[in-house]
C-alpha cells in the first residue's frame, strides 16, 4: 500500500478511542499529517491532557500503521489535547469549557480537600483550571492554598467592576474568605449567600478555562439551586465516606442532581477516607469506616466509581500548611492524579454522549 495522507487516515480509522467507542479520524483527533522521506509525523488530539489512555491510543496507532505499511518507517506521534465542551458561548463564563460541581450530602467527608487536590491535579496535567469556594459560611480554600490574608484586585471593564481571582499552584481561586477578615464569621441569610455565588461566577475575570470546579457547601441548599439557575453545569461529582450515615446523605445529593427539573449529569462518586494507611506501612490498609460503600452507591445509581482516597496523615497536614497533598511525591499523589484522570475521562465521555445541560428555570 502506498503511503499517503489519505492512506494513513484510512488505517487510523480502524483505531478507536477506548472511551468514546468511535474511531480517531471520525472524532477529528488525527491532525497535521506530514510525510518526509521515511519519517511520518502527525498529531493525536486527545479530549483532555489528563487522559489516562494516551499510551494505549499511541501504541494502537503505531500497531495499525506497521500492520499496513511495515516497520521501515519512523512514526512520530505528538500527543496533544483539546478539552471538549458542550457549552455555548454565553454572556456568563463564555470561555469556560466545563463547569463541575463538587458536592457531598454531609459535612466532614473531606469534600473541600478533594476539590482542592482535584483542581491542582488537573492543573498539573496541563489543563486550565479555576476553583470557586461556594461554602460561604465555612470557606477553606484560602487556608488549603496558603493564601490566607490575600485580597483579589479589582479592575474596571466598561461600567463594571471585575474581580481578578487569586492564582496559586496553577489554579485560579475565588472565595468569600478573600473578602472578609480571617476570624470573622459570615452570618448571612440564603439570598445573600446566593448573591455572593452569582458574583463569583459572573463578576470574576475567569478567562479561558478547561474546568471550573465549584466546591459546594454540604447538603442541598439555596447555593445549589442558585448554581444550576445561573450556569449550565457540565456535571457533578459526589464525595462520600464509606459509612452508612454518610452514604444516606450522599443519596440525597445524587437524587437532587437527578431530579427532572435540575437534570445535571452525575459524573461519578468519590470515596474519601476509604481506608487508613500508616505512612511507615504503606501496604497495610485498615477499613475504619467500612468497605466499598462509595462503590455500592455508584452501582445503585448506575454512576461511575471515580476512585478511593485513603486516610493518610500527610493529607491533613497538607491542608493545614496550604500545600496540597497532590504536590508531594508518594501514594497520595498517585491517588489524586488517578482521580483527576478518572474525572476528566468521565467529562469527555459525558460531552460525547449526552446533550448539553440547560440552566434551570424557576416556574412560578
Amino acid at each position: 500500500m502506498q503511503l499517503t495522507e489519505e492512506a494513513i487516515k484510512k488505517t487510523l480509522s480502524r483505531v478507536e478511542d477506548p472511551d468514546l467507542k468511535r474511531d480517531l479520524v471520525t472524532l477529528g483527533m488525527i491532525q497535521k499529517i506530514h510525510i518526509e522521506g521515511k519519517k511520518v509525523s502527525f498529531q493525536v488530539v486527545l479530549t483532555t491532557p489528563a487522559c489516562p489512555l494516551k499510551e494505549v491510543i499511541k501504541n494502537n496507532c503505531i500497531e495499525a500503521l506497521e500492520e499496513d505499511f511495515g516497520s521501515g518507517w519512523e512514526w512520530d506521534l505528538m500527543m496533544t489535547s483539546q478539552v471538549t465542551t458542550v457549552r455555548d458561548a454565553t454572556p456568563i463564563l463564555p470561555k469556560v469549557k466545563n463547569i463541575i460541581a463538587v458536592a457531598s450530602g454531609k459535612g466532614g467527608v473531606g469534600k473541600s480537600t478533594t476539590a482542592v487536590n482535584l483542581a491542582v491535579a488537573l492543573a498539573q496535567s496541563g489543563a486550565k483550571v479555576g476553583l470557586i469556594d461556594a461554602d460561604i459560611s465555612g470557606p477553606s480554600v484560602p487556608t488549603m492554598f496558603n493564601v490566607e490574608g490575600e485580597q483579589p484586585s479589582v479592575k474596571k471593564i466598561g461600567d463594571k467592576n471585575i474581580i481578578v481571582p487569586i492564582s496559586q499552584y496553577g489554579v485560579k481561586l475565588m472565595s468569600i474568605g478573600f473578602l472578609t477578615p480571617t476570624d470573622s464569621a459570615v452570618v448571612w441569610r440564603g439570598p445573600m449567600a446566593s448573591s455572593a455565588l452569582r458574583q463569583f461566577i459572573s463578576d470574576v475575570e475567569w478567562g479561558d478555562l478547561d474546568y471550573l470546579l465549584i466546591d459546594l457547601p454540604p447538603g442541598t441548599s439555596d447555593i445549589h439551586l442558585t448554581m444550576v439557575q445561573t450556569v449550565p453545569v457540565t456535571g457533578a461529582v459526589i464525595v462520600t465516606t464509606p459509612q452508612k450515615v454518610a452514604l444516606a446523605d450522599a443519596n440525597k445529593g445524587i437524587s437532587m442532581f437527578k431530579q427532572p427539573q435540575i437534570n445535571v449529569p452525575v459524573l461519578g462518586v468519590i470515596e474519601n477516607m476509604a481506608y487508613f494507611t500508616p505512612e511507615e506501612l504503606p501496604e497495610n490498609k485498615y477499613y475504619l469506616f467500612g468497605k466499598e460503600g462509595g462503590k455500592k452507591l455508584a452501582e445503585k445509581y448506575n454512576a461511575p466509581f471515580l476512585g478511593e482516597i485513603p486516610i493518610v496523615q500527610s493529607i491533613r497536614e497538607s491542608g493545614d500548611t496550604g500545600y496540597p497533598a497532590v504536590l508531594k511525591k508518594g501514594p497520595t499523589q498517585i491517588a489524586y492524579m488517578e482521580l483527576a484522570e478518572s474525572v476528566a475521562r468521565q467529562i469527555a465521555i459525558r460531552n460525547a454522549s449526552i446533550e448539553k445541560t440547560s440552566v434551570v428555570e424557576v416556574k412560578a
